[in-house]
């Protein structure tokens, strides 16, 4: 059957084209070192270029030390306070802490009790969806990427506001909490709107419920018999607290500055978000840790043998393993060196889930991986400042034995980072009137118009 669009598929006609593209297009590497360009916004020591200021969160992987600047354990800050005493705090009281995290990146204080409690049930007043969105929008266009059905969602619900360009505080404040409210909802719902109709399964739709946690609401909603235990919520709500924030910086929340910049709305600005968060480099990242674990578990029979594991990482470094890249996934960071706390705060969770599902040998073999993967980056890299595992390491791994769906892998990042992104949002109306423009420096040689039929 004919393709409706003409250019669907390449043809011999694209390819030629396309080698057009890379002729005209491929910029010589050393011009950037000539030009003293910043790729990626890095200095060639890595470091980040200074774009902008926040009060929103705080990564520290570095220390001032005699007027040098010397690696140490990382530190991650939201609003002033270390995360690792957030989430002691609420974990300590037996208490779920998303809500509270949320509180505190929008509002810049922890909320008292009585604080708590009313945004808790704000949240969750707001946890409903337009009638028959789930029929008209999510059943009647699914996609096998549930990023991609949910950046349509967030797109349409621009149509369902009746104030969608204002953009005054009070009412940016409201469209974000709605969306930090439903985005779970969109989540789960677009992933069974996918099984349903591109895979062939039965309709399965939970509606929320009041008074549950957004962790516990995620399993309540996504799982058929809705059943599910206390240690599992517990620490998908600590995963949704570590992934809420990350600075200023990262892709994902930079571009919510930069497309919050121009002007536009709010669903315009968190769907452009959620397209950077969805490439492999950004949010994608513990699915192919997952990969590679599903290929190390096939190749390494013996799982408590250093040297078999040591061998097939090797493998990996030497592009001679999984996908050849040269890359062991959920191994070092852009930031963090010697440490990156929220994979130190995760892993001790995801120990406890790993007992509670009798997994502890598993459990085992990505401890050891961790262990001997940082060992060998270092040595074959020349990496003195350290090499430590990431968050990404231990989330995959995590929500496998939370029985969940690799195509929630990432959208579940989203529903947390959500928070974030916003507080991101509402700072950047307040703060900055100009648009996010960066320079580009033109390095083509200017040539002569030559008419058509000189050509």
């Amino acid at each position: 059957m004919a393709s409706h669009y003409p250019f669907s598929k390449v043809t011999p006609q694209l390819e030629a084209l396309a080698s057009l593209c890379t002729e005209s297009s491929n910029i010589a590497p050393e011009l950037y070192l000539e030009h003293n360009v910043y790729c990626g916004l890095r200095d060639l020591n890595g470091k980040g270029v200074l774009t902008g200021l926040t009060e929103i969160s705080e990564i520290v992987s570095k220390r001032l030390e005699n007027g040098q600047e010397i690696p140490c354990d990382g530190e991650l800050y939201y609003r002033g306070i270390n995360v690792r005493d957030i989430i002691k705090g609420f974990t300590d009281d037996k208490r779920f802490g998303f809500e509270e995290t949320t509180y505190l990146l929008l509002f810049g204080h922890l909320p008292d009790k009585t604080e708590l409690d009313e945004f808790t049930k704000l949240i969750s007043n707001f946890r409903h969806l337009p009638s028959s969105f789930v029929r008209d929008i999510l059943l009647k266009s699914p996609s096998e990427d549930i990023m991609n059905t949910l950046a349509r969602s967030v797109l349409t619900l621009y149509a369902y506001d009746d104030f969608p360009n204002d953009l005054t505080i009070p009412n940016v404040l409201r469209q974000a909490l709605e969306l930090i409210a439903v985005f779970p909802m969109l989540t789960v719902y677009s992933y069974n709107a996918k099984r349903y109709c591109i895979d062939g399964d039965g309709l399965i739709i939970h509606r929320p419920k009041k008074n549950l946690s957004t962790a516990e609401n995620i399993l309540y909603m996504l799982r058929e018999n809705c059943r599910y235990t206390e240690l599992e919520a517990r620490v998908l709500d600590v995963a949704l607290v570590l992934h809420a924030e990350h600075g200023g910086g990262n892709n994902s929340t930079f571009t919510t500055h930069v497309v919050t910049s121009s002007g536009t709305d709010t669903y315009s600005a968190i769907t452009a978000a959620l397209c950077s968060l969805k490439g492999p480099k950004h949010g994608g990242a513990n699915l192919k840790v997952m990969g590679m674990f599903d290929e190390l578990k096939k190749q390494v029979r013996n799982w408590n043998d250093d040297d078999e594991i040591t061998a097939y990482l090797q493998k990996l470094l030497d592009k001679q393993a999984f996908d050849k890249s040269g890359l062991i996934y959920g191994m070092g960071h852009a930031v963090y060196s010697i440490s990156d706390p929220r994979a130190q705060i995760f892993k001790k969770y995801v120990e406890k889930l790993a007992a509670e599902k009798q997994k502890e040998k598993e459990f085992a073999l990505y401890s050891s991986v961790e262990r001997l993967a940082a060992e060998l980056i270092a040595k074959k890299r020349r990496i003195y400042k350290g090499v430590s595992a990431n968050i990404d390491f231990y989330s995959g791994f995590c929500y496998s034995m939370l029985g969940l769906p690799l195509e929630l892998y990432t959208p579940l990042f989203a529903a947390a980072r959500m928070s974030g992104w916003s507080a991101h949002r509402i700072e950047e109306i307040i703060n900055q009137n100009k648009i996010i423009r960066p320079s580009y420096l033109n390095v083509h040689p200017r040539t002569d118009y030559v008419p058509l039929n000189e050509r």
